[in-house]
């Protein structure tokens, strides 16, 4: 059967007539052609021979059409060829420059290739089976002055502003073998740029302009013009746009005319590769060989918002969320944040205008990798821009996050321009806020305590469950500004006294933050001794086993992840802890570490420095313990959700209800969900989360679309593990002592034994651990910075410790005896393990 472009059937007619069929309503630049079908369903037998016939006078019909010694070229067109997975590039035959009385027979030429071992060999690398017999293209040849191919999109980067073409001059055959070299041109924006012969897109540039014109080509004479160049790429453009996919076209100019002789989708486009970020600050210093062709970052006009940089660190928020996180986690935390900072802006006198200006930050503050979540790190930077003091607070940020690497200079272009205002009326008004701080504290407990209320969540229907999550995300979530504006004290002032501190050693610095004052996160390991002793003694600890768990019943190991089993659950964890401290007690082997001697008085400024910097990281760590009230009574509320939804079937099973978004859970119960098939949606969610390992870089940047973006890992200084038995590992010292003992390595501390003088060597910790640092002689941490939880507890506590051991978890194993210093901050590996 014989078709053309008025009369033709799709399935008849294969991939890349198919193409030029569809196209012929939107450009005229198609040359003429017809095609003789495959007849659908034909195969190639085992002995290359194909099925079907009987044609060669409608074929002779269709030639009618055309004048005399008009040449044909004579292609495949099969049904799986040109398709968006697979191509079919060059394994069947194509015949160039054919005369009129030789078509036939090259159609079955072209038909009799499906039988090669060339095809045979693709096509069982692909799994597809047997051999397509192609439909085949009969289309005239165009007398081409130039020729080539033109991608609507750079397959190589990945980049969609960028249109590259590839120009032979002749017929473009000569650019498939390979026989002669080709010029590359960039079209972006209306400019067009020419590499010399033979680069690709990141080839040598000769030179570049908007408006259609090439100029600076010292070679002259190139294949194209820029105006060609602009046509060509508009061409492609269409195509792309008519089949809603980027494409890649064949393209030949006769004269003036251009010709379109193919179109299909790019089988190739990689990642967007962007300009990367390296190590060493600069832009585009490790992102890989193809810079964007701007070579700024985001392009011209790029807010960084929607397209350009982004980094992503998870440096200090892997201490609340380390691993592995639901979507019902990150949907409320990222809800959280987002309420949480645009409050502390407004209280921090940034004007409505501003903060409207910059909405984009306060969405923005978190992003999930691999399951993981990360700081986006832009949006801090542009929301310390924004704050009172931008100079200052960012390097105060960088210390309070535990972010080793500052923002390089090329992205800070990309900052917002700070408030207005003086230095001294800055500072004016900070402190008049700071004289409110305590009393916004107490506020803050006042109306937490009233919104978290004693309530049988049990005899909730769903509706009033939904309406009692409202509630608290109306009074607390999004009102939580007074613990950040006190966290924003605190970075303030503890960036102050270490700036201040003249002392030289910066781990000896530590000691003047140990005695901060009363921190309720303290008191779960005080009250661990406590049964400790009673149980080392005989006594019955059952009271104060019910009053811990009464009180602190939901803090637990990742206890700010909903889907985290709490000691209320399983309390297995606070047995273990009370068991092996008792038995440390009866071994005897607990040690008595000396308080710190007092620091030398350094005059009032200091004095004052340091008693509000005490003062606010009191308040700073006993607010995290109301957030984990907060936290632990919406993980209820979810548990209850999930319990009404299994037991209705709209889920499978009550914990599956931490695959779900919150507001999916909402809008179900409201009436405001577009997808009710929640199974379905658990479903692709554990799916997608089953390959998830839980292995992730601490810091990398994407460019454009984020995960459509080529991952730019930031390689770390001191990352690597000591070379050896008696080579010091330097880290953060956080509690002075000196302790020997052998190491008990531990990745999760649930059921986790550690026995009478073994040092507690971790990669991360949270608020949960806190139970196994008075039963360990030691702590070594190896993420986390001098603010963060376990470094300030251990300080509480006494307990010799260290953080931020870099290449601590690839260098020790249980059983190797280490030496602690906690004051000067080193680890030393004494002997290996036997």
């Amino acid at each position: 059967m014989v078709y053309d472009k008025d009369n033709y059937d799709l399935v008849k007619i294969g991939g890349k007539a198919g193409a030029l069929a569809r196209l012929a309503g939107v450009t005229d630049s198609i040359p003429a052609w017809f095609v003789v079908s495959a007849n659908g369903d034909d195969r190639v037998e085992e002995d290359g021979g194909a099925e079907g016939g009987g044609e060669e006078g409608d074929v002779a019909l269709a030639l009618r059409g055309f004048t005399d010694g008009t040449l044909f070229a004579v292609r495949s067109s099969a049904a799986v060829e040109d398709g968006s997975d697979h191509s079919f590039a060059g394994q069947f035959e194509t015949y160039l420059n054919i005369q009129r009385a030789d078509v036939y027979s090259y159609v079955q030429k072209v038909r009799g290739s499906a039988g090669s071992e060339r095809v045979a060999a693709y096509v069982r690398e692909r799994g597809l089976g047997k051999a397509p017999v192609p439909a085949v293209l009969v289309q005239q040849m165009v007398r081409a002055d130039s020729a080539g191919v033109a991608f609507g999109a750079n397959p190589v980067t990945g980049d969609t502003r960028e249109c590259i073409i590839s120009a032979v001059r002749g017929l473009g055959d000569k650019l498939v073998d390979g026989s002669v070299d080709a010029e590359t041109y960039t079209v972006r924006g209306g400019r067009v740029k020419r590499s010399s012969g033979g680069g690709g897109a990141s080839g040598a540039t000769s030179g570049e302009v908007g408006g259609g014109e090439i100029v600076g080509d010292e070679k002259g004479g190139g294949i194209l013009s820029g105006d060609q160049c602009l046509e060509i790429a508009r061409l492609c453009a269409k195509a792309s746009k008519f089949f809603g996919r980027y494409q890649d076209i064949e393209w030949a100019y006769e004269g003036e005319r251009l010709f379109l002789l193919q179109s299909r989708p790019i089988t190739t486009l990689r990642k967007f590769t962007g300009g990367g970020i390296g190590s060493g600050g600069g832009v585009n210093g490790g992102g890989g060989a193809n810079a964007n062709a701007d070579g700024g970052i985001g392009g011209s006009g790029d807010s960084g918002a929607a397209t350009g940089i982004n980094i992503w660190d998870n440096s200090n928020i892997a201490e609340s969320y380390n691993g592995v996180t639901t979507p019902l986690t990150f949907s409320l935390i990222r809800l959280a944040y987002e309420h949480v900072y645009r409050e502390m802006a407004r209280a921090m006198n940034v004007s409505e205008a501003k903060i409207a200006e910059n909405e984009y930050i306060f969405t923005h503050m978190l992003g999930l990798h691999g399951g993981q979540v990360y700081y986006n790190m832009l949006s801090w930077y542009k929301l310390v821009a924004i704050l009172p003091g931008y100079k200052h607070n960012a390097k105060f940020m960088e210390q309070m996050m535990g972010v080793k690497d500052e923002l390089p200079d090329g992205v800070r272009a990309l900052l917002p321009s700070p408030s207005g205002g003086s230095l001294v009326g800055t500072a004016a008004r900070l402190l008049w806020y700071y004289r409110k701080n305590d009393a916004n504290v107490r506020a803050f407990y006042k109306l937490l305590n009233e919104t978290i209320t004693s309530v049988d969540l049990g005899s909730m229907t769903l509706g009033e469950l939904a309406g009692y999550y409202r509630n608290i995300e109306s009074k607390l979530l999004k009102h939580w500004d007074a613990p950040v504006i006190n966290d924003f004290y605190a970075m303030i002032f503890y960036g102050l006294l270490r700036k201040r501190y003249s002392g030289g050693d910066e781990t000896a610095f530590n000691a003047l933050l140990r005695n901060t004052g009363d921190i309720i996160s303290a008191e779960p390991a005080k009250l661990v001794r406590e049964m400790a002793q009673i149980k080392a003694r005989g006594g019955d600890i059952s009271e104060k086993i019910a009053y811990y768990l009464d009180k602190f019943g939901d803090r637990c190991i990742n206890e700010l992840k909903l889907e985290s089993e709490t000691l209320n659950d399983n309390p297995e964890t606070l047995y273990n802890a009370v068991d092996s401290y008792a038995a440390k007690l009866r071994a005897g082997s607990v040690a008595q570490v000396s308080e710190p001697e007092a620091p030398p008085l350094k005059g009032l400024f200091f004095n004052f420095l340091l008693k509000h910097t005490r003062r606010t990281i009191r308040n700073r760590e006993n607010l995290r313990f109301e957030r984990t009230r907060v936290f632990g009574q919406v993980r209820k509320i979810a548990k209850e959700f999930g319990m009404r939804l299994a037991s209705f079937d709209a889920i499978e099973a009550q914990n599956d209800i931490f695959y779900l978004e919150l507001e999916e859970i909402l809008g179900y119960i409201e009436g405001t969900a577009t997808t009710t098939d929640l199974k379905g949606l658990v479903s692709v969610r554990k799916a997608e989360y089953a390959q998830y390992d839980g292995a992730a870089p601490e810091r990398f940047d994407t460019f454009d679309c984020v995960h459509l973006s080529v991952r730019h890992t930031v390689e770390k200084d001191g990352q690597a593990a000591a070379s050896g038995i008696g080579e010091a590992m330097q880290g953060l010292g956080c509690c002075p002592g000196v302790v020997r003992g052998r190491a008990r390595v531990i990745s999760d501390p649930r059921g986790a034994t550690i026995l009478p003088g073994e040092i507690l060597v971790a990669q991360r910790t949270d608020p949960g651990w806190i139970m196994l640092f008075p039963i360990a002689a030691g702590v070594l941490v190896e993420y986390g910075s001098l603010l963060s939880h376990a470094a300030i507890v251990v300080r509480e506590m006494g307990i010799p410790a260290v953080v931020s051991v870099k290449g601590l978890f690839a260098s020790v194993e249980t059983g190797d005896l280490l030496e602690l210093d906690g004051e000067k901050g080193q680890v030393t590996i004494i002997e290996k393990r036997d």
